[in-house]
């Protein structure tokens, strides 16, 4: 067990380094078994789910070499054995391994993936892809056997815009036979990611980033090299940093055109920022306008940074109302943030923020990835000092969090417990 101790009020200047997107990687590198050669992929955050893909990696049998920020898979000896829950519950993006089995080997088997408890998150889109591509699912006590004599291209037609569906649709799609088109497709930035990627391979995919992506199948995937695309998610939350205790705080290694909803909402607030062509520089700012902000699928407002983006709506003055669409259970951030003195009151699916308040330091939990990183920006801008246990949830998705941030300004340590 960890947890993390940060004395607020210390203000933050500098520049922080965004890393590569948690969401784009944890993807790339279960679509890496389809090649049949080696795959090099830069810009890998060095953060734990990392580490449990590399895991799963390693028990089919595939050899990996990570150095710094760059991972080299070979798959060319892998085994296409049963992936235990012992690992495959570690983290959602397991289930990604599920489609680049099938779509390699006509087989699969595998436990139900793990991940935030941040409500429902059903696999029922991503088996309803497999199932038009012309494979069976047997599920017997949590556990996936999947088989296909022969994958063949098909409408998909997703119920939502699911980013993993889209991903898993995508990979299965890639080596069946004839053309796939899967519509309301979702649009994120990681979904085009992996659609260059698989490009890279030899793969045929046009229309990654619309609402309907086409695929040609074809036999083989080759060896090929990419990059890891910046994490609009942690580039979010240094932002919010920013807002809340910066001087000219500078995040750099950006696509702003990623964080776009929050950029304009951020305005919309009144915050200080200077949006550059790969930076942003923020400072914070005494009087914010309260604001309405409802979660949508890209190019919406992110649910990812629907918890951090609460701990600033608490300094705006007046009223602010922020709608979550996406999962029912993404308010658990809300007890702590009350706890520390915020005046937030949930109805449903909404909340209705009251300020402008002050935190003041108490003993709070992470209970999930992004509500830890509330809980982190929280505590920045408390006074006294704050204890965040259940810390491994953060150091899942943000890379080198703590250095970052003492890099800055920050007075935070990370303790074992």
């Amino acid at each position: 067990m960890k947890q993390l101790i940060i004395e607020g009020c210390h203000t933050l200047t500098g520049e922080i380094k965004i890393s590569g997107a948690k969401n784009s990687a944890v993807a790339l590198i279960p679509a890496s078994l389809l090649s049949d050669g080696i795959v090099k992929i830069d810009n890998v955050p060095n953060i734990s789910d990392i580490d449990a893909l590399d895991e799963i990696l390693t028990y089919l049998g595939a050899t990996v070499k990570r150095t710094d920020s760059t991972i080299e898979i070979d798959s060319s000896k892998i085994q296409n054995k049963e992936i235990p829950e012992s690992i495959s519950k570690k983290l959602r993006a397991s289930y990604y391994f599920m489609s680049a089995l099938l779509a390699k080997y006509k087989k699969v088997e595998m436990y139900f993936p793990g991940g935030c408890n941040i409500g429902s998150r059903p696999i029922d889109q991503t088996l309803k892809a497999f199932r038009l591509l012309g494979a069976k699912v047997v599920e017997d006590n949590n556990k996936y056997t999947i088989t296909a004599e022969e994958l063949v291209g098909n409408n998909i037609y997703l119920d939502m815009p699911s980013v993993g569906a889209t991903i898993n649709a995508m990979l299965v799609a890639t080596r069946a036979k004839g053309k796939t088109n899967i519509y309301n497709a979702a649009k994120e930035p990681e979904i085009v990611s992996i659609a260059t990627f698989l490009n890279q391979m030899g793969a045929k995919i046009l229309g990654a980033g619309t609402n309907n992506i086409e695929i040609t199948g074809v036999d083989k995937l080759n060896s090929c090299f990419t990059e890891v695309i910046p994490d609009r998610i942690e580039a979010g939350t240094y932002l919010i940093a920013g807002a809340l205790v910066g001087d000219n705080l500078k995040i750099s290694n950006i696509i702003p055109g990623h964080i776009e909803s929050l950029i304009t909402k951020m305005k919309e607030m009144g915050c200080n920022l200077e949006i550059g062509e790969d930076y942003a520089v923020i400072s914070k700012t005494d009087k914010l306008r309260p604001i309405k902000v409802q979660t949508l699928g890209y190019p919406g407002f992110p649910t990812d940074l629907q918890q951090p983006l609460t701990t600033l709506l608490t300094k705006c003055s007046g009223l602010s109302v922020l709608e979550e669409t996406i999962y029912e259970n993404r308010f658990n951030n809300v007890k702590y943030l009350n706890k520390m003195g915020a005046n937030i009151t949930i109805e449903g699916k909404k909340l209705f923020i009251s300020g402008p308040t002050d935190f003041i330091g108490k003993s709070v939990e992470a209970t999930d990835l992004r509500a830890g990183a509330c809980m982190v920006l929280a505590a920045l801008s408390a006074r006294g000092t704050t204890t965040i246990n259940q810390i491994e949830h953060v150091l899942r998705g943000y890379e080198n969090i703590v250095e970052k941030l003492e890099n800055v300004g920050a007075k935070i340590t990370l303790k074992d417990i």
